[in-house]
């Protein structure tokens, strides 16, 4: 999973982002000051700095410009600009000082997704646009708005649940390891505990399949991992 640190002062929009990368399958670092953002990036393990970073340039506490400058000291992590600052010259300035792109207020999220795809790209990490929505037989799972249903019928997850299915999601047709579902739903602590999800597997195919004992769905990979089954293949 990749994490993208957002520094973004403006809490509304702040949120929206936070929820939209979280569906794409990022981690969310999110900051609200050139404080924050400093800290958050200082205090990561090296081996685990945000992969990417959205930064908004009028913070309450200085310049999302600063940031940059520090950043590009040590680090080659592709930044995007997210700023109501349109003037050619700051675009330039920026892109000068190292950003990778620059979007101005207000802007699609997709067109940021896909920005972002293309700034780690040109880093040679290659990532595809996540699957959001698995619409097959009786099952309709839409991640953007949170919502899954069976035979039309909403169905109640608990929040880990809804973790998992979504990892599944992502990756449909694949089959997701154990240690990689127990790192990106529970944490990388926790890549041991695979009684973990054999529990919550049993209750998401008890909420979500016709008959639980023989999924068609949330299938078992033996000794390897788990896989939402794609029903067209």
């Amino acid at each position: 999973m990749m994490t993208v640190l957002l520094v973004e002062d403006d809490r509304e929009l702040r949120a929206t982002l936070r929820q939209a990368l979280s569906v794409e399958g990022y981690a969310v670092l999110a900051a609200a000051s050139l404080a924050d953002a400093q800290a958050l990036w200082a205090h990561a393990p090296a081996a685990q700095r945000p992969d990417v970073v959205l930064l908004d340039l009028g913070l309450p506490d200085g310049d999302g410009a600063q940031f940059l400058e520090g950043l590009r000291q040590h680090s080659q992590a592709p930044v995007i600009v997210i700023s109501a600052r349109h003037q050619d010259s700051d675009k330039v300035h920026l892109l000068d000082q190292g950003a990778d792109d620059y979007l101005v207020k207000p802007f699609g999220i997709e067109e940021l997704l896909a920005r972002m795809r293309v700034a780690l790209r040109h880093r040679g990490r290659s990532v595809a646009a996540a699957v959001t929505r698995y619409a097959q037989g009786a099952l309709d799972i839409d991640l953007a708005t949170r919502r899954v249903l069976r035979d039309g019928a909403e169905v109640h997850l608990t929040p880990t649940e809804f973790n998992l299915l979504a990892r599944l999601v992502r990756s449909t047709g694949q089959v997701v390891t154990h240690r990689q579902l127990l790192q990106d739903v529970w944490g990388a602590e926790f890549t041991e505990h695979t009684h973990y999800l054999r529990l919550y597997m049993g209750q998401l195919r008890a909420k979500l399949e016709m008959d639980a004992a023989q999924p068609a769905h949330l299938l078992t990979e033996p000794g390897v991992g788990y896989r939402l089954s794609d029903l067209r293949a």
